[in-house]
C-alpha cells in the first residue's frame, strides 16, 4: 500500500510541486489544506501516514498546527517546509516534534530523502 500524505501549504503552486513530486514517486496524496487550522481537521479526518507543512501561513502557522496535532496523536510524523532564512523556525518545530525538514524552492530528491527518512 502506498503511504498517504497530507501536504499543507498556504500556496496552491507549492501544494501542486509537492503533490508532483509525491504521486511520481508512488506516494498517495490523500489530502491538501492551505492553513493549520484545515491542516488539523485535515488529519483528523484522514489521518494520513505523514504530513508535509509549510511553517509560514495565515490564520494558524505551522508551528502552531504542528503542536496541536502532535497532542491529537503523539506518533504523527511531520515534515516541515520553510523557505530560506527561516532557521529559527525551523528549530522551533524540531522542538515541536517535526521529523525533519526541507527547504524552498523544492528538490524533488530532497523531499524524497526526507519522507523515506521519516517514514523509516
Amino acid at each position: 500500500m502506498a503511504n498517504r500524505i497530507l501536504i499543507v501549504d498556504d500556496a496552491a503552486f507549492m501544494r501542486m510541486m509537492i503533490r508532483d513530486i509525491l504521486t511520481k514517486n508512488g506516494y498517495e496524496v490523500c489530502g491538501e489544506a492551505n492553513d493549520g487550522a484545515q491542516a488539523i481537521e485535515k488529519f483528523k479526518e484522514v489521518r494520513p501516514d505523514l504530513i508535509t507543512m509549510d511553517i509560514t501561513m495565515p490564520e494558524m502557522d505551522g508551528i502552531a498546527a504542528l503542536k496541536e496535532i502532535k497532542k491529537i496523536d503523539p506518533n504523527a510524523k511531520v515534515i516541515m517546509c520553510s523557505a530560506m532564512g527561516q532557521q529559527a523556525m525551523v528549530i522551533d518545530a524540531i522542538q515541536a516534534g517535526a521529523k525533519d525538514f526541507i527547504v524552498k524552492p523544492f528538490q524533488a530528491d530532497r523531499v524524497i530523502e526526507a519522507i523515506k527518512k521519516t517514514l523509516g
